[in-house]
């Protein structure tokens, strides 16, 4: 397995990537690698298959893949063909399932209307039946009604003398699926057609404002877990092309579902702009296994939603309320009654403050806090401070404008908060160099460090943070950083750049940086580091456009493994060659 923060080039993997039997997992980052590399990568005995950013592979990867990895239990493919912009024979999809019986998952993270319509469907009849989870990066609704409907042919004429064919998909238990819209009509044939469903997930984002007949509404909700095996259920209406909402659903069809899904442990409902307090209470009230509740953009939702938290016998781990306006420290309050607590996030909900944080900081399991665009203030933060018992491993508090530079001694002052893995400091106006010394003065160990748009960030703050070393004695410069997010800080100069090549910041994988103030620097750098990310356009950092954004994840900070030391030695060697011949 390949570390995926790193993309090698096919010279790097011709030596390791000989014929090998007992090869079973195979992870690769793919931008370097074209269709000449197949031989390389597809190994029979392979069972787990993760090939992210297949730029400049066809559909022809698909085909390959069935024929050559037979065993295959895992497969994820993501951004096939996207620099393309032709359709693809269905065929290679075809050989594909046809080749690949054993498949138990299937993650296909690009737009699959790249094949051509009239067949599709028909090919999924070949799908392993030993399918559970099956994610498709973005399917039309119409391409997923004609999947699951269960006849012969979308074409064909009704025949009472013709045996229907059983359903595609016996036995998936995880859907999920980005679609152009969600309606009715598709959550009735899911929930129908899929018997043993336990995870469903579902994204649309319309262009339009959708009509009546491709929305969803009351009547749609109703129609959900058929078969009550329901336990994640997610249904986001995503703004990244129009201000969209599902203005079709009111309280009423938030009490079918909760009526209809009551053994639901995980819930996401964003862009539900009707529903009120009455459709949220309800949903905690009558969802006693719930433990994760995420909404976005809830408009109406306000404190009494939490009011009386202490009456349900809910133990949730995990809360995100984003864009909830009318939400204040109150029901923040509420929800600290939770204990187990382990991810809060608030970003932008605006009235969220210090008092909120208070609360939030007498949590004892509590590891992810997103703060971002709140009301908190350098006083809400020093809360944080609670020496060595603190648990917090994510914080983000971008975009908050009452903090100063002082926010810093209010984290890390008394050896608190040493555990801290990942810090998003971005778009804070009064950020200053100083705060990102005391950082080093410190020596908190940050993997994830991310100061975009900060006007008054500048060189010092990287030379500081190439400089720091750890307080276990590590050699090398730069401390542990594996992201460094600097793009559009005002202060960045020529002089940063030299700081930024090897060999400070050792393990630097993403770094974000404005390509605008000087090609050429930004091209030496990418000479100097070949196998680092660089992230020019405003970018966020470890993201690809397929990528969930919304989703909460936790890293595991291991230490470089002897794979990844390899490939970086190589690339050593090469660079030092390089720069002898120059100097020669």
């Amino acid at each position: 397995m390949f570390p995926q923060e790193i993309a090698p080039p096919i010279d790097r993997l011709r030596g390791l990537l000989l014929p090998n039997a007992s090869l079973r997992s195979l992870k690769l980052d793919c931008r370097r690698l074209n269709e000449s590399s197949i031989d390389y990568l597809l190994q029979p005995g392979l069972l787990e298959l993760s090939l992210r950013n297949c730029f400049k592979f066809s559909g022809r990867l698909f085909s390959e893949v069935g024929a050559r990895c037979k065993h295959l239990r895992s497969l994820y493919v993501s951004s096939i063909a996207d620099n393309r912009g032709h359709l693809h024979d269905v065929c290679d999809l075809e050989e594909l399932l046809r080749g690949c019986t054993q498949l138990e998952e299937l993650i296909l993270m690009f737009d699959v209307s790249i094949f051509r319509r009239p067949d599709f469907a028909r090919v999924w009849t070949l799908a392993s039946t030993k399918l559970t989870y099956l994610q498709i990066g973005y399917i039309t609704q119409l391409m997923v009604t004609e999947l699951l409907t269960p006849t012969t042919s979308p074409h064909h004429q009704p025949n009472h003398n013709i045996n229907i064919p059983p359903p595609i998909f016996p036995n998936i238990h995880k859907l999920s699926l980005s679609v152009d819209y969600i309606s009715n009509t598709m959550i009735n044939i899911i929930s129908s057609t899929l018997i043993h469903l336990t995870h469903l997930d579902l994204r649309d984002q319309p262009i339009v404002e959708p009509g009546l007949t491709f929305d969803l509404t009351d009547e749609g909700l109703q129609l959900l877990d058929k078969h009550g095996r329901l336990k994640h259920l997610s249904l986001i209406r995503s703004q990244e092309f129009n201000p969209t909402f599902f203005r079709r659903v009111t309280d009423q069809g938030i009490l079918f579902m909760a009526d209809r899904c009551t053994s639901i442990e995980a819930i996401c409902l964003a862009g539900f702009c009707q529903v009120t307090d009455t459709g949220f209470k309800t949903l905690l009230h009558a969802c006693k296994n719930l433990y994760k509740l995420k909404v976005f953009n809830g408009t109406r939702m306000t404190d009494l939603v939490f009011h009386d938290m202490y009456a349900t016998s809910l133990a949730l781990t995990l809360v995100s309320l984003r864009c909830c306006n009318l939400l204040t420290n109150s029901a923040v309050l509420q929800l600290a009654l939770n204990t187990d607590l382990n991810v809060l996030d608030f970003r932008d909900s605006r009235n969220i403050g210090d008092k909120a944080v208070e609360s939030i900081s007498k949590l004892p399991k509590l590891k992810t806090l997103l703060l971002d665009g709140t009301d908190v203030s350098d006083v809400g933060l020093s809360y944080l401070n609670k020496g060595e018992n603190s648990s917090l491993v994510k914080l983000s508090i971008r975009g908050c404008k009452r903090l100063t530079c002082r926010c810093i001694s209010s984290l890390f002052n008394n050896g608190s908060n040493r555990g801290l893995r990942e810090l998003d400091l971005s778009n804070l106006p009064d950020l200053t160099n100083a705060g990102v010394l005391l950082l080093v003065k410190n020596r908190i160990p940050l993997v994830d460090l991310r100061m975009r748009q900060c006007p008054l960030i500048g060189d010092m703050a990287v030379m500081a943070l190439a400089s720091m070393t750890m307080a276990d004695g590590d050699r090398w410069h730069g401390s542990s950083l594996r992201s460094l997010d600097i793009y559009n800080c005002g202060g960045i100069s020529k002089l940063a750049f030299q700081w930024l090549k090897r060999p400070y910041f050792p393990g630097l994988r993403w770094l974000g940086v404005a390509a605008a103030m000087n090609h050429e620097l930004v091209e030496s750098l990418g000479l100097n580091r070949p196998f680092l990310h660089l992230m020019t356009r405003g970018e966020e950092l470890g993201t690809d456009k397929w990528d969930n954004l919304d989703d909460i994840y936790m890293h595991d900070y291991e230490e470089v493994d002897e794979l990844e030391q390899w490939i970086f030695q190589q690339d050593d060697v090469d660079v030092d060659d390089v720069e002898d011949e120059n100097e020669v």
